[in-house]
């Protein structure tokens, strides 16, 4: 399978929907109380359609595949998340470009979205490195993908120019299929733990 692939995705807890233009209302509405320090960004309500629109554009290219992330407990659509910077030559790519309601933050959606992504990047699509990129001062970020069992691979310095003009070093992580096992079996335990 192809890690461009539109496809739906669900476990107990979650299913992630391919995103399209009809998720807008339920997104919007999911951007209620989003506030993000100045290292991360977040669309706002009004900002939703354009952001669906770029994504699906990237998604034509091949660069990228959105999906809306909808909880299962309330049937709501509580964020995004995508497969990007697809390199499928490589079988290599980016989990990213993720943002969650406050509804659905510290709770267990992003666990269960993430198995998800990971199974299907790594036995659906054969993929022989998943990829995990966060700002260098985005602390949570960090402590919540070294938690997942990703690796740290290093710091890419000066990487990217935010939206003020500030520098962002952008701090990368990985995945290998070998720590792929590993790496689910905890997943699984944090959400039996609930």
């Amino acid at each position: 399978m192809l890690l461009t692939e539109p496809i739906t995705l669900e476990n107990d807890w979650v299913r992630l929907e391919p995103l399209s233009a009809d998720h807008a209302e339920d997104l919007g509405d999911a951007t209620e109380g989003l506030e993000y320090a100045w290292y991360t960004t977040a669309p706002t309500r009004d900002e939703i359609p354009g952001e669906i629109a770029r994504r699906l554009r990237w998604q034509a290219e091949g660069h990228m595949n959105a999906w809306v992330v909808r909880r299962l407990a309330t049937g709501r659509a509580v964020g995004m998340t995508t497969f990007c910077n697809i390199d499928q030559a490589n079988r290599h790519v980016e989990i990213g470009h993720t943002w969650l309601s406050p509804t659905a933050q510290r709770t267990e959606v992003n666990t269960a979205a993430k198995l998800l992504l990971l199974a299907h990047a790594f036995d659906a699509c054969a993929a022989i490195a998943v990829e995990l990129r966060t700002h260098w001062h985005n602390r949570q970020s960090r402590a919540a993908i070294a938690r997942l069992g990703a690796k740290q691979d290093g710091v890419l310095r000066n990487h990217r120019l935010g939206p003020d003009g500030t520098l962002r070093d952008t701090v990368v992580f990985s995945i290998l299929p070998q720590e792929w096992p590993a790496v689910r079996l905890g997943l699984r335990e944090r959400l039996a733990r609930g």
